[in-house]
């Protein structure tokens, strides 16, 4: 798989994986911690849990203006790791009787979260530079990392929960796998170097490892491009508007209205989408690669269309299970409502984040790279918000409605995908 990739690729991949590690374990308990330990209200949950994704996605607005303009994209990475070790720290420090440590923690998280992440992607891209057609399989390579991590964290805060009954312990896990994330990326300093050009002012020379000039990049060109990525950027707020969901509504059915195992607690329900992850990307992987030999690979935005339809129908599941006795709040119902959602979930996650962010990568005017990007997860942070805000309503209505409502407007941005589907073919190479 990773024969005709860079080097640079495999510290990447394992320095966003330790990364992964930290900020989904502060993901699987996050709303329990508040829940159990803070005692706070399911409003004030949303608002909390809605406002720190936010915070996450719309950093990478500042870090992907601090990775194209004024610091490179390894010590912004640095930066934003070193903010969220302390940000765990803090979080680590808290309790209902200290809140200050848990707000200021983060805070902190989010803040370094949102410049980390979009250099990281943007580094992903750059070193392709010279064969992109290898961008989609990297981006999914990469997103394997992610979900390597993704998988591991529930299953340490379901651990550090059975034996020790402490959430503040896995604030600690969290911290760690930052130290970790660090120790890599300083590792793999060399090989990642070519990826950290960034856009040189006009006036200066530019260096061999400056990002290569496009001549046919007009103005007209650029806006165009812009205006593309702006409307994929609406499209997919819908779509992390029901995939957060992971962390509130899905949860909160899991501790409520679910059976509940030695082995299966609320937290560890979040394990199966990374592991499906896992298992289903190679074999997409695969077939998108037979595919691509015999012309008949889909572009990105039919990808993107496939996997917004696919994540209606996951919405679906979850209307059946509220109707099946999920809507009283009783722990009743079988662990296979939940697995069955998130086995749709990781079909469209795959279709969409690695390819949203190949299409950034592909479509972005070059001197733009950093900050459309920082679009992207812009718009993932709308996205993310809306979670908290649409989540928040969770317990004043019946479930299924709940989730019928996410259905319909995830089958609505697969309208708009469609709608717009010339436009975005136009670019997507």
């Amino acid at each position: 798989m990773l024969k005709k990739h860079p080097r640079g690729l495999v510290f990447l991949f394992f320095t966003e994986m330790w990364e992964r590690v930290g900020f989904y374990t502060l993901i699987a308990i996050l709303v329990l911690y508040m829940d159990k330990k803070l005692g706070f209200t399911d409003a004030r949950k949303g608002d909390i849990y809605g406002l720190f994704l936010a915070l996450c996605y719309f950093m990478p607005l500042l870090g992907g203006w601090l990775g194209d303009r004024v610091l490179g994209r390894r010590t912004t990475v640095r930066i934003g790791a070193l903010m969220m070790a302390a940000g765990y720290v803090g979080l680590a420090l808290s309790s209902a009787a200290r809140t200050m440590p848990f707000f200021l923690g983060l805070t902190l998280v989010g803040v370094g979260t949102g410049i980390f992440k979009v250099n990281m992607s943007v580094m992903v891209g750059n070193l392709y530079a010279d064969r992109p057609g290898l961008k989609d399989a990297a981006f999914n390579i990469f997103y394997m990392g992610v979900n390597l991590g993704a998988m591991v964290a529930p299953l340490l805060a379901t651990v550090i929960s059975v034996v020790w009954g402490s959430y503040n312990i896995s604030f600690w896990v969290c911290a760690a796998g930052l130290i970790f994330s660090l120790i890599i990326f300083r590792a793999g300093d060399k090989a990642i170097a070519p990826a950290d050009f960034r856009v040189a002012p006009k006036t200066a020379n530019r260096s061999a490892a400056a990002a290569p000039a496009d001549p046919d990049m007009s103005r007209a060109g650029e806006r165009g491009r812009i205006a593309a990525l702006a409307t994929l950027y609406f499209i997919v707020i819908f779509f992390w508007t029901a995939f957060y969901q992971n962390g509130f509504a899905l949860t909160l059915f899991a501790e409520r209205s679910t059976l509940v195992l030695p082995w299966l607690r609320p937290e560890t329900y979040q394990f199966f989408e990374p592991a499906f992850i896992l298992l289903l990307t190679p074999v997409l992987l695969a077939l998108f690669a037979r595919w691509n030999v015999r012309g008949r690979e889909p572009s990105t935005p039919i990808k993107i269309f496939a996997g917004l339809l696919i994540m209606s129908a996951s919405m679906l599941v979850m209307v059946l299970a509220g109707l099946a006795g999920g809507n009283s709040d009783v722990p009743m119902m079988s662990p296979v409502w939940l697995i069955g959602t998130y086995f749709l979930v990781t079909l469209a996650e795959i279709l969409i984040s690695p390819m949203g962010q190949s299409f950034v990568s592909k479509v972005a005017p070059p001197r733009l790279a950093g900050l459309m990007m920082g679009g992207w997860f812009a718009a993932t942070a709308l996205g993310s918000y809306g979670s908290g805000l649409l989540g928040k309503q969770y317990g004043r209505f019946a479930h299924h409605q709940f989730f019928l409502l996410l259905a319909g407007l995830l089958a609505f941005s697969a309208g708009l995908v469609l709608v717009f589907m010339k436009k975005l073919r136009r670019y997507a190479g």
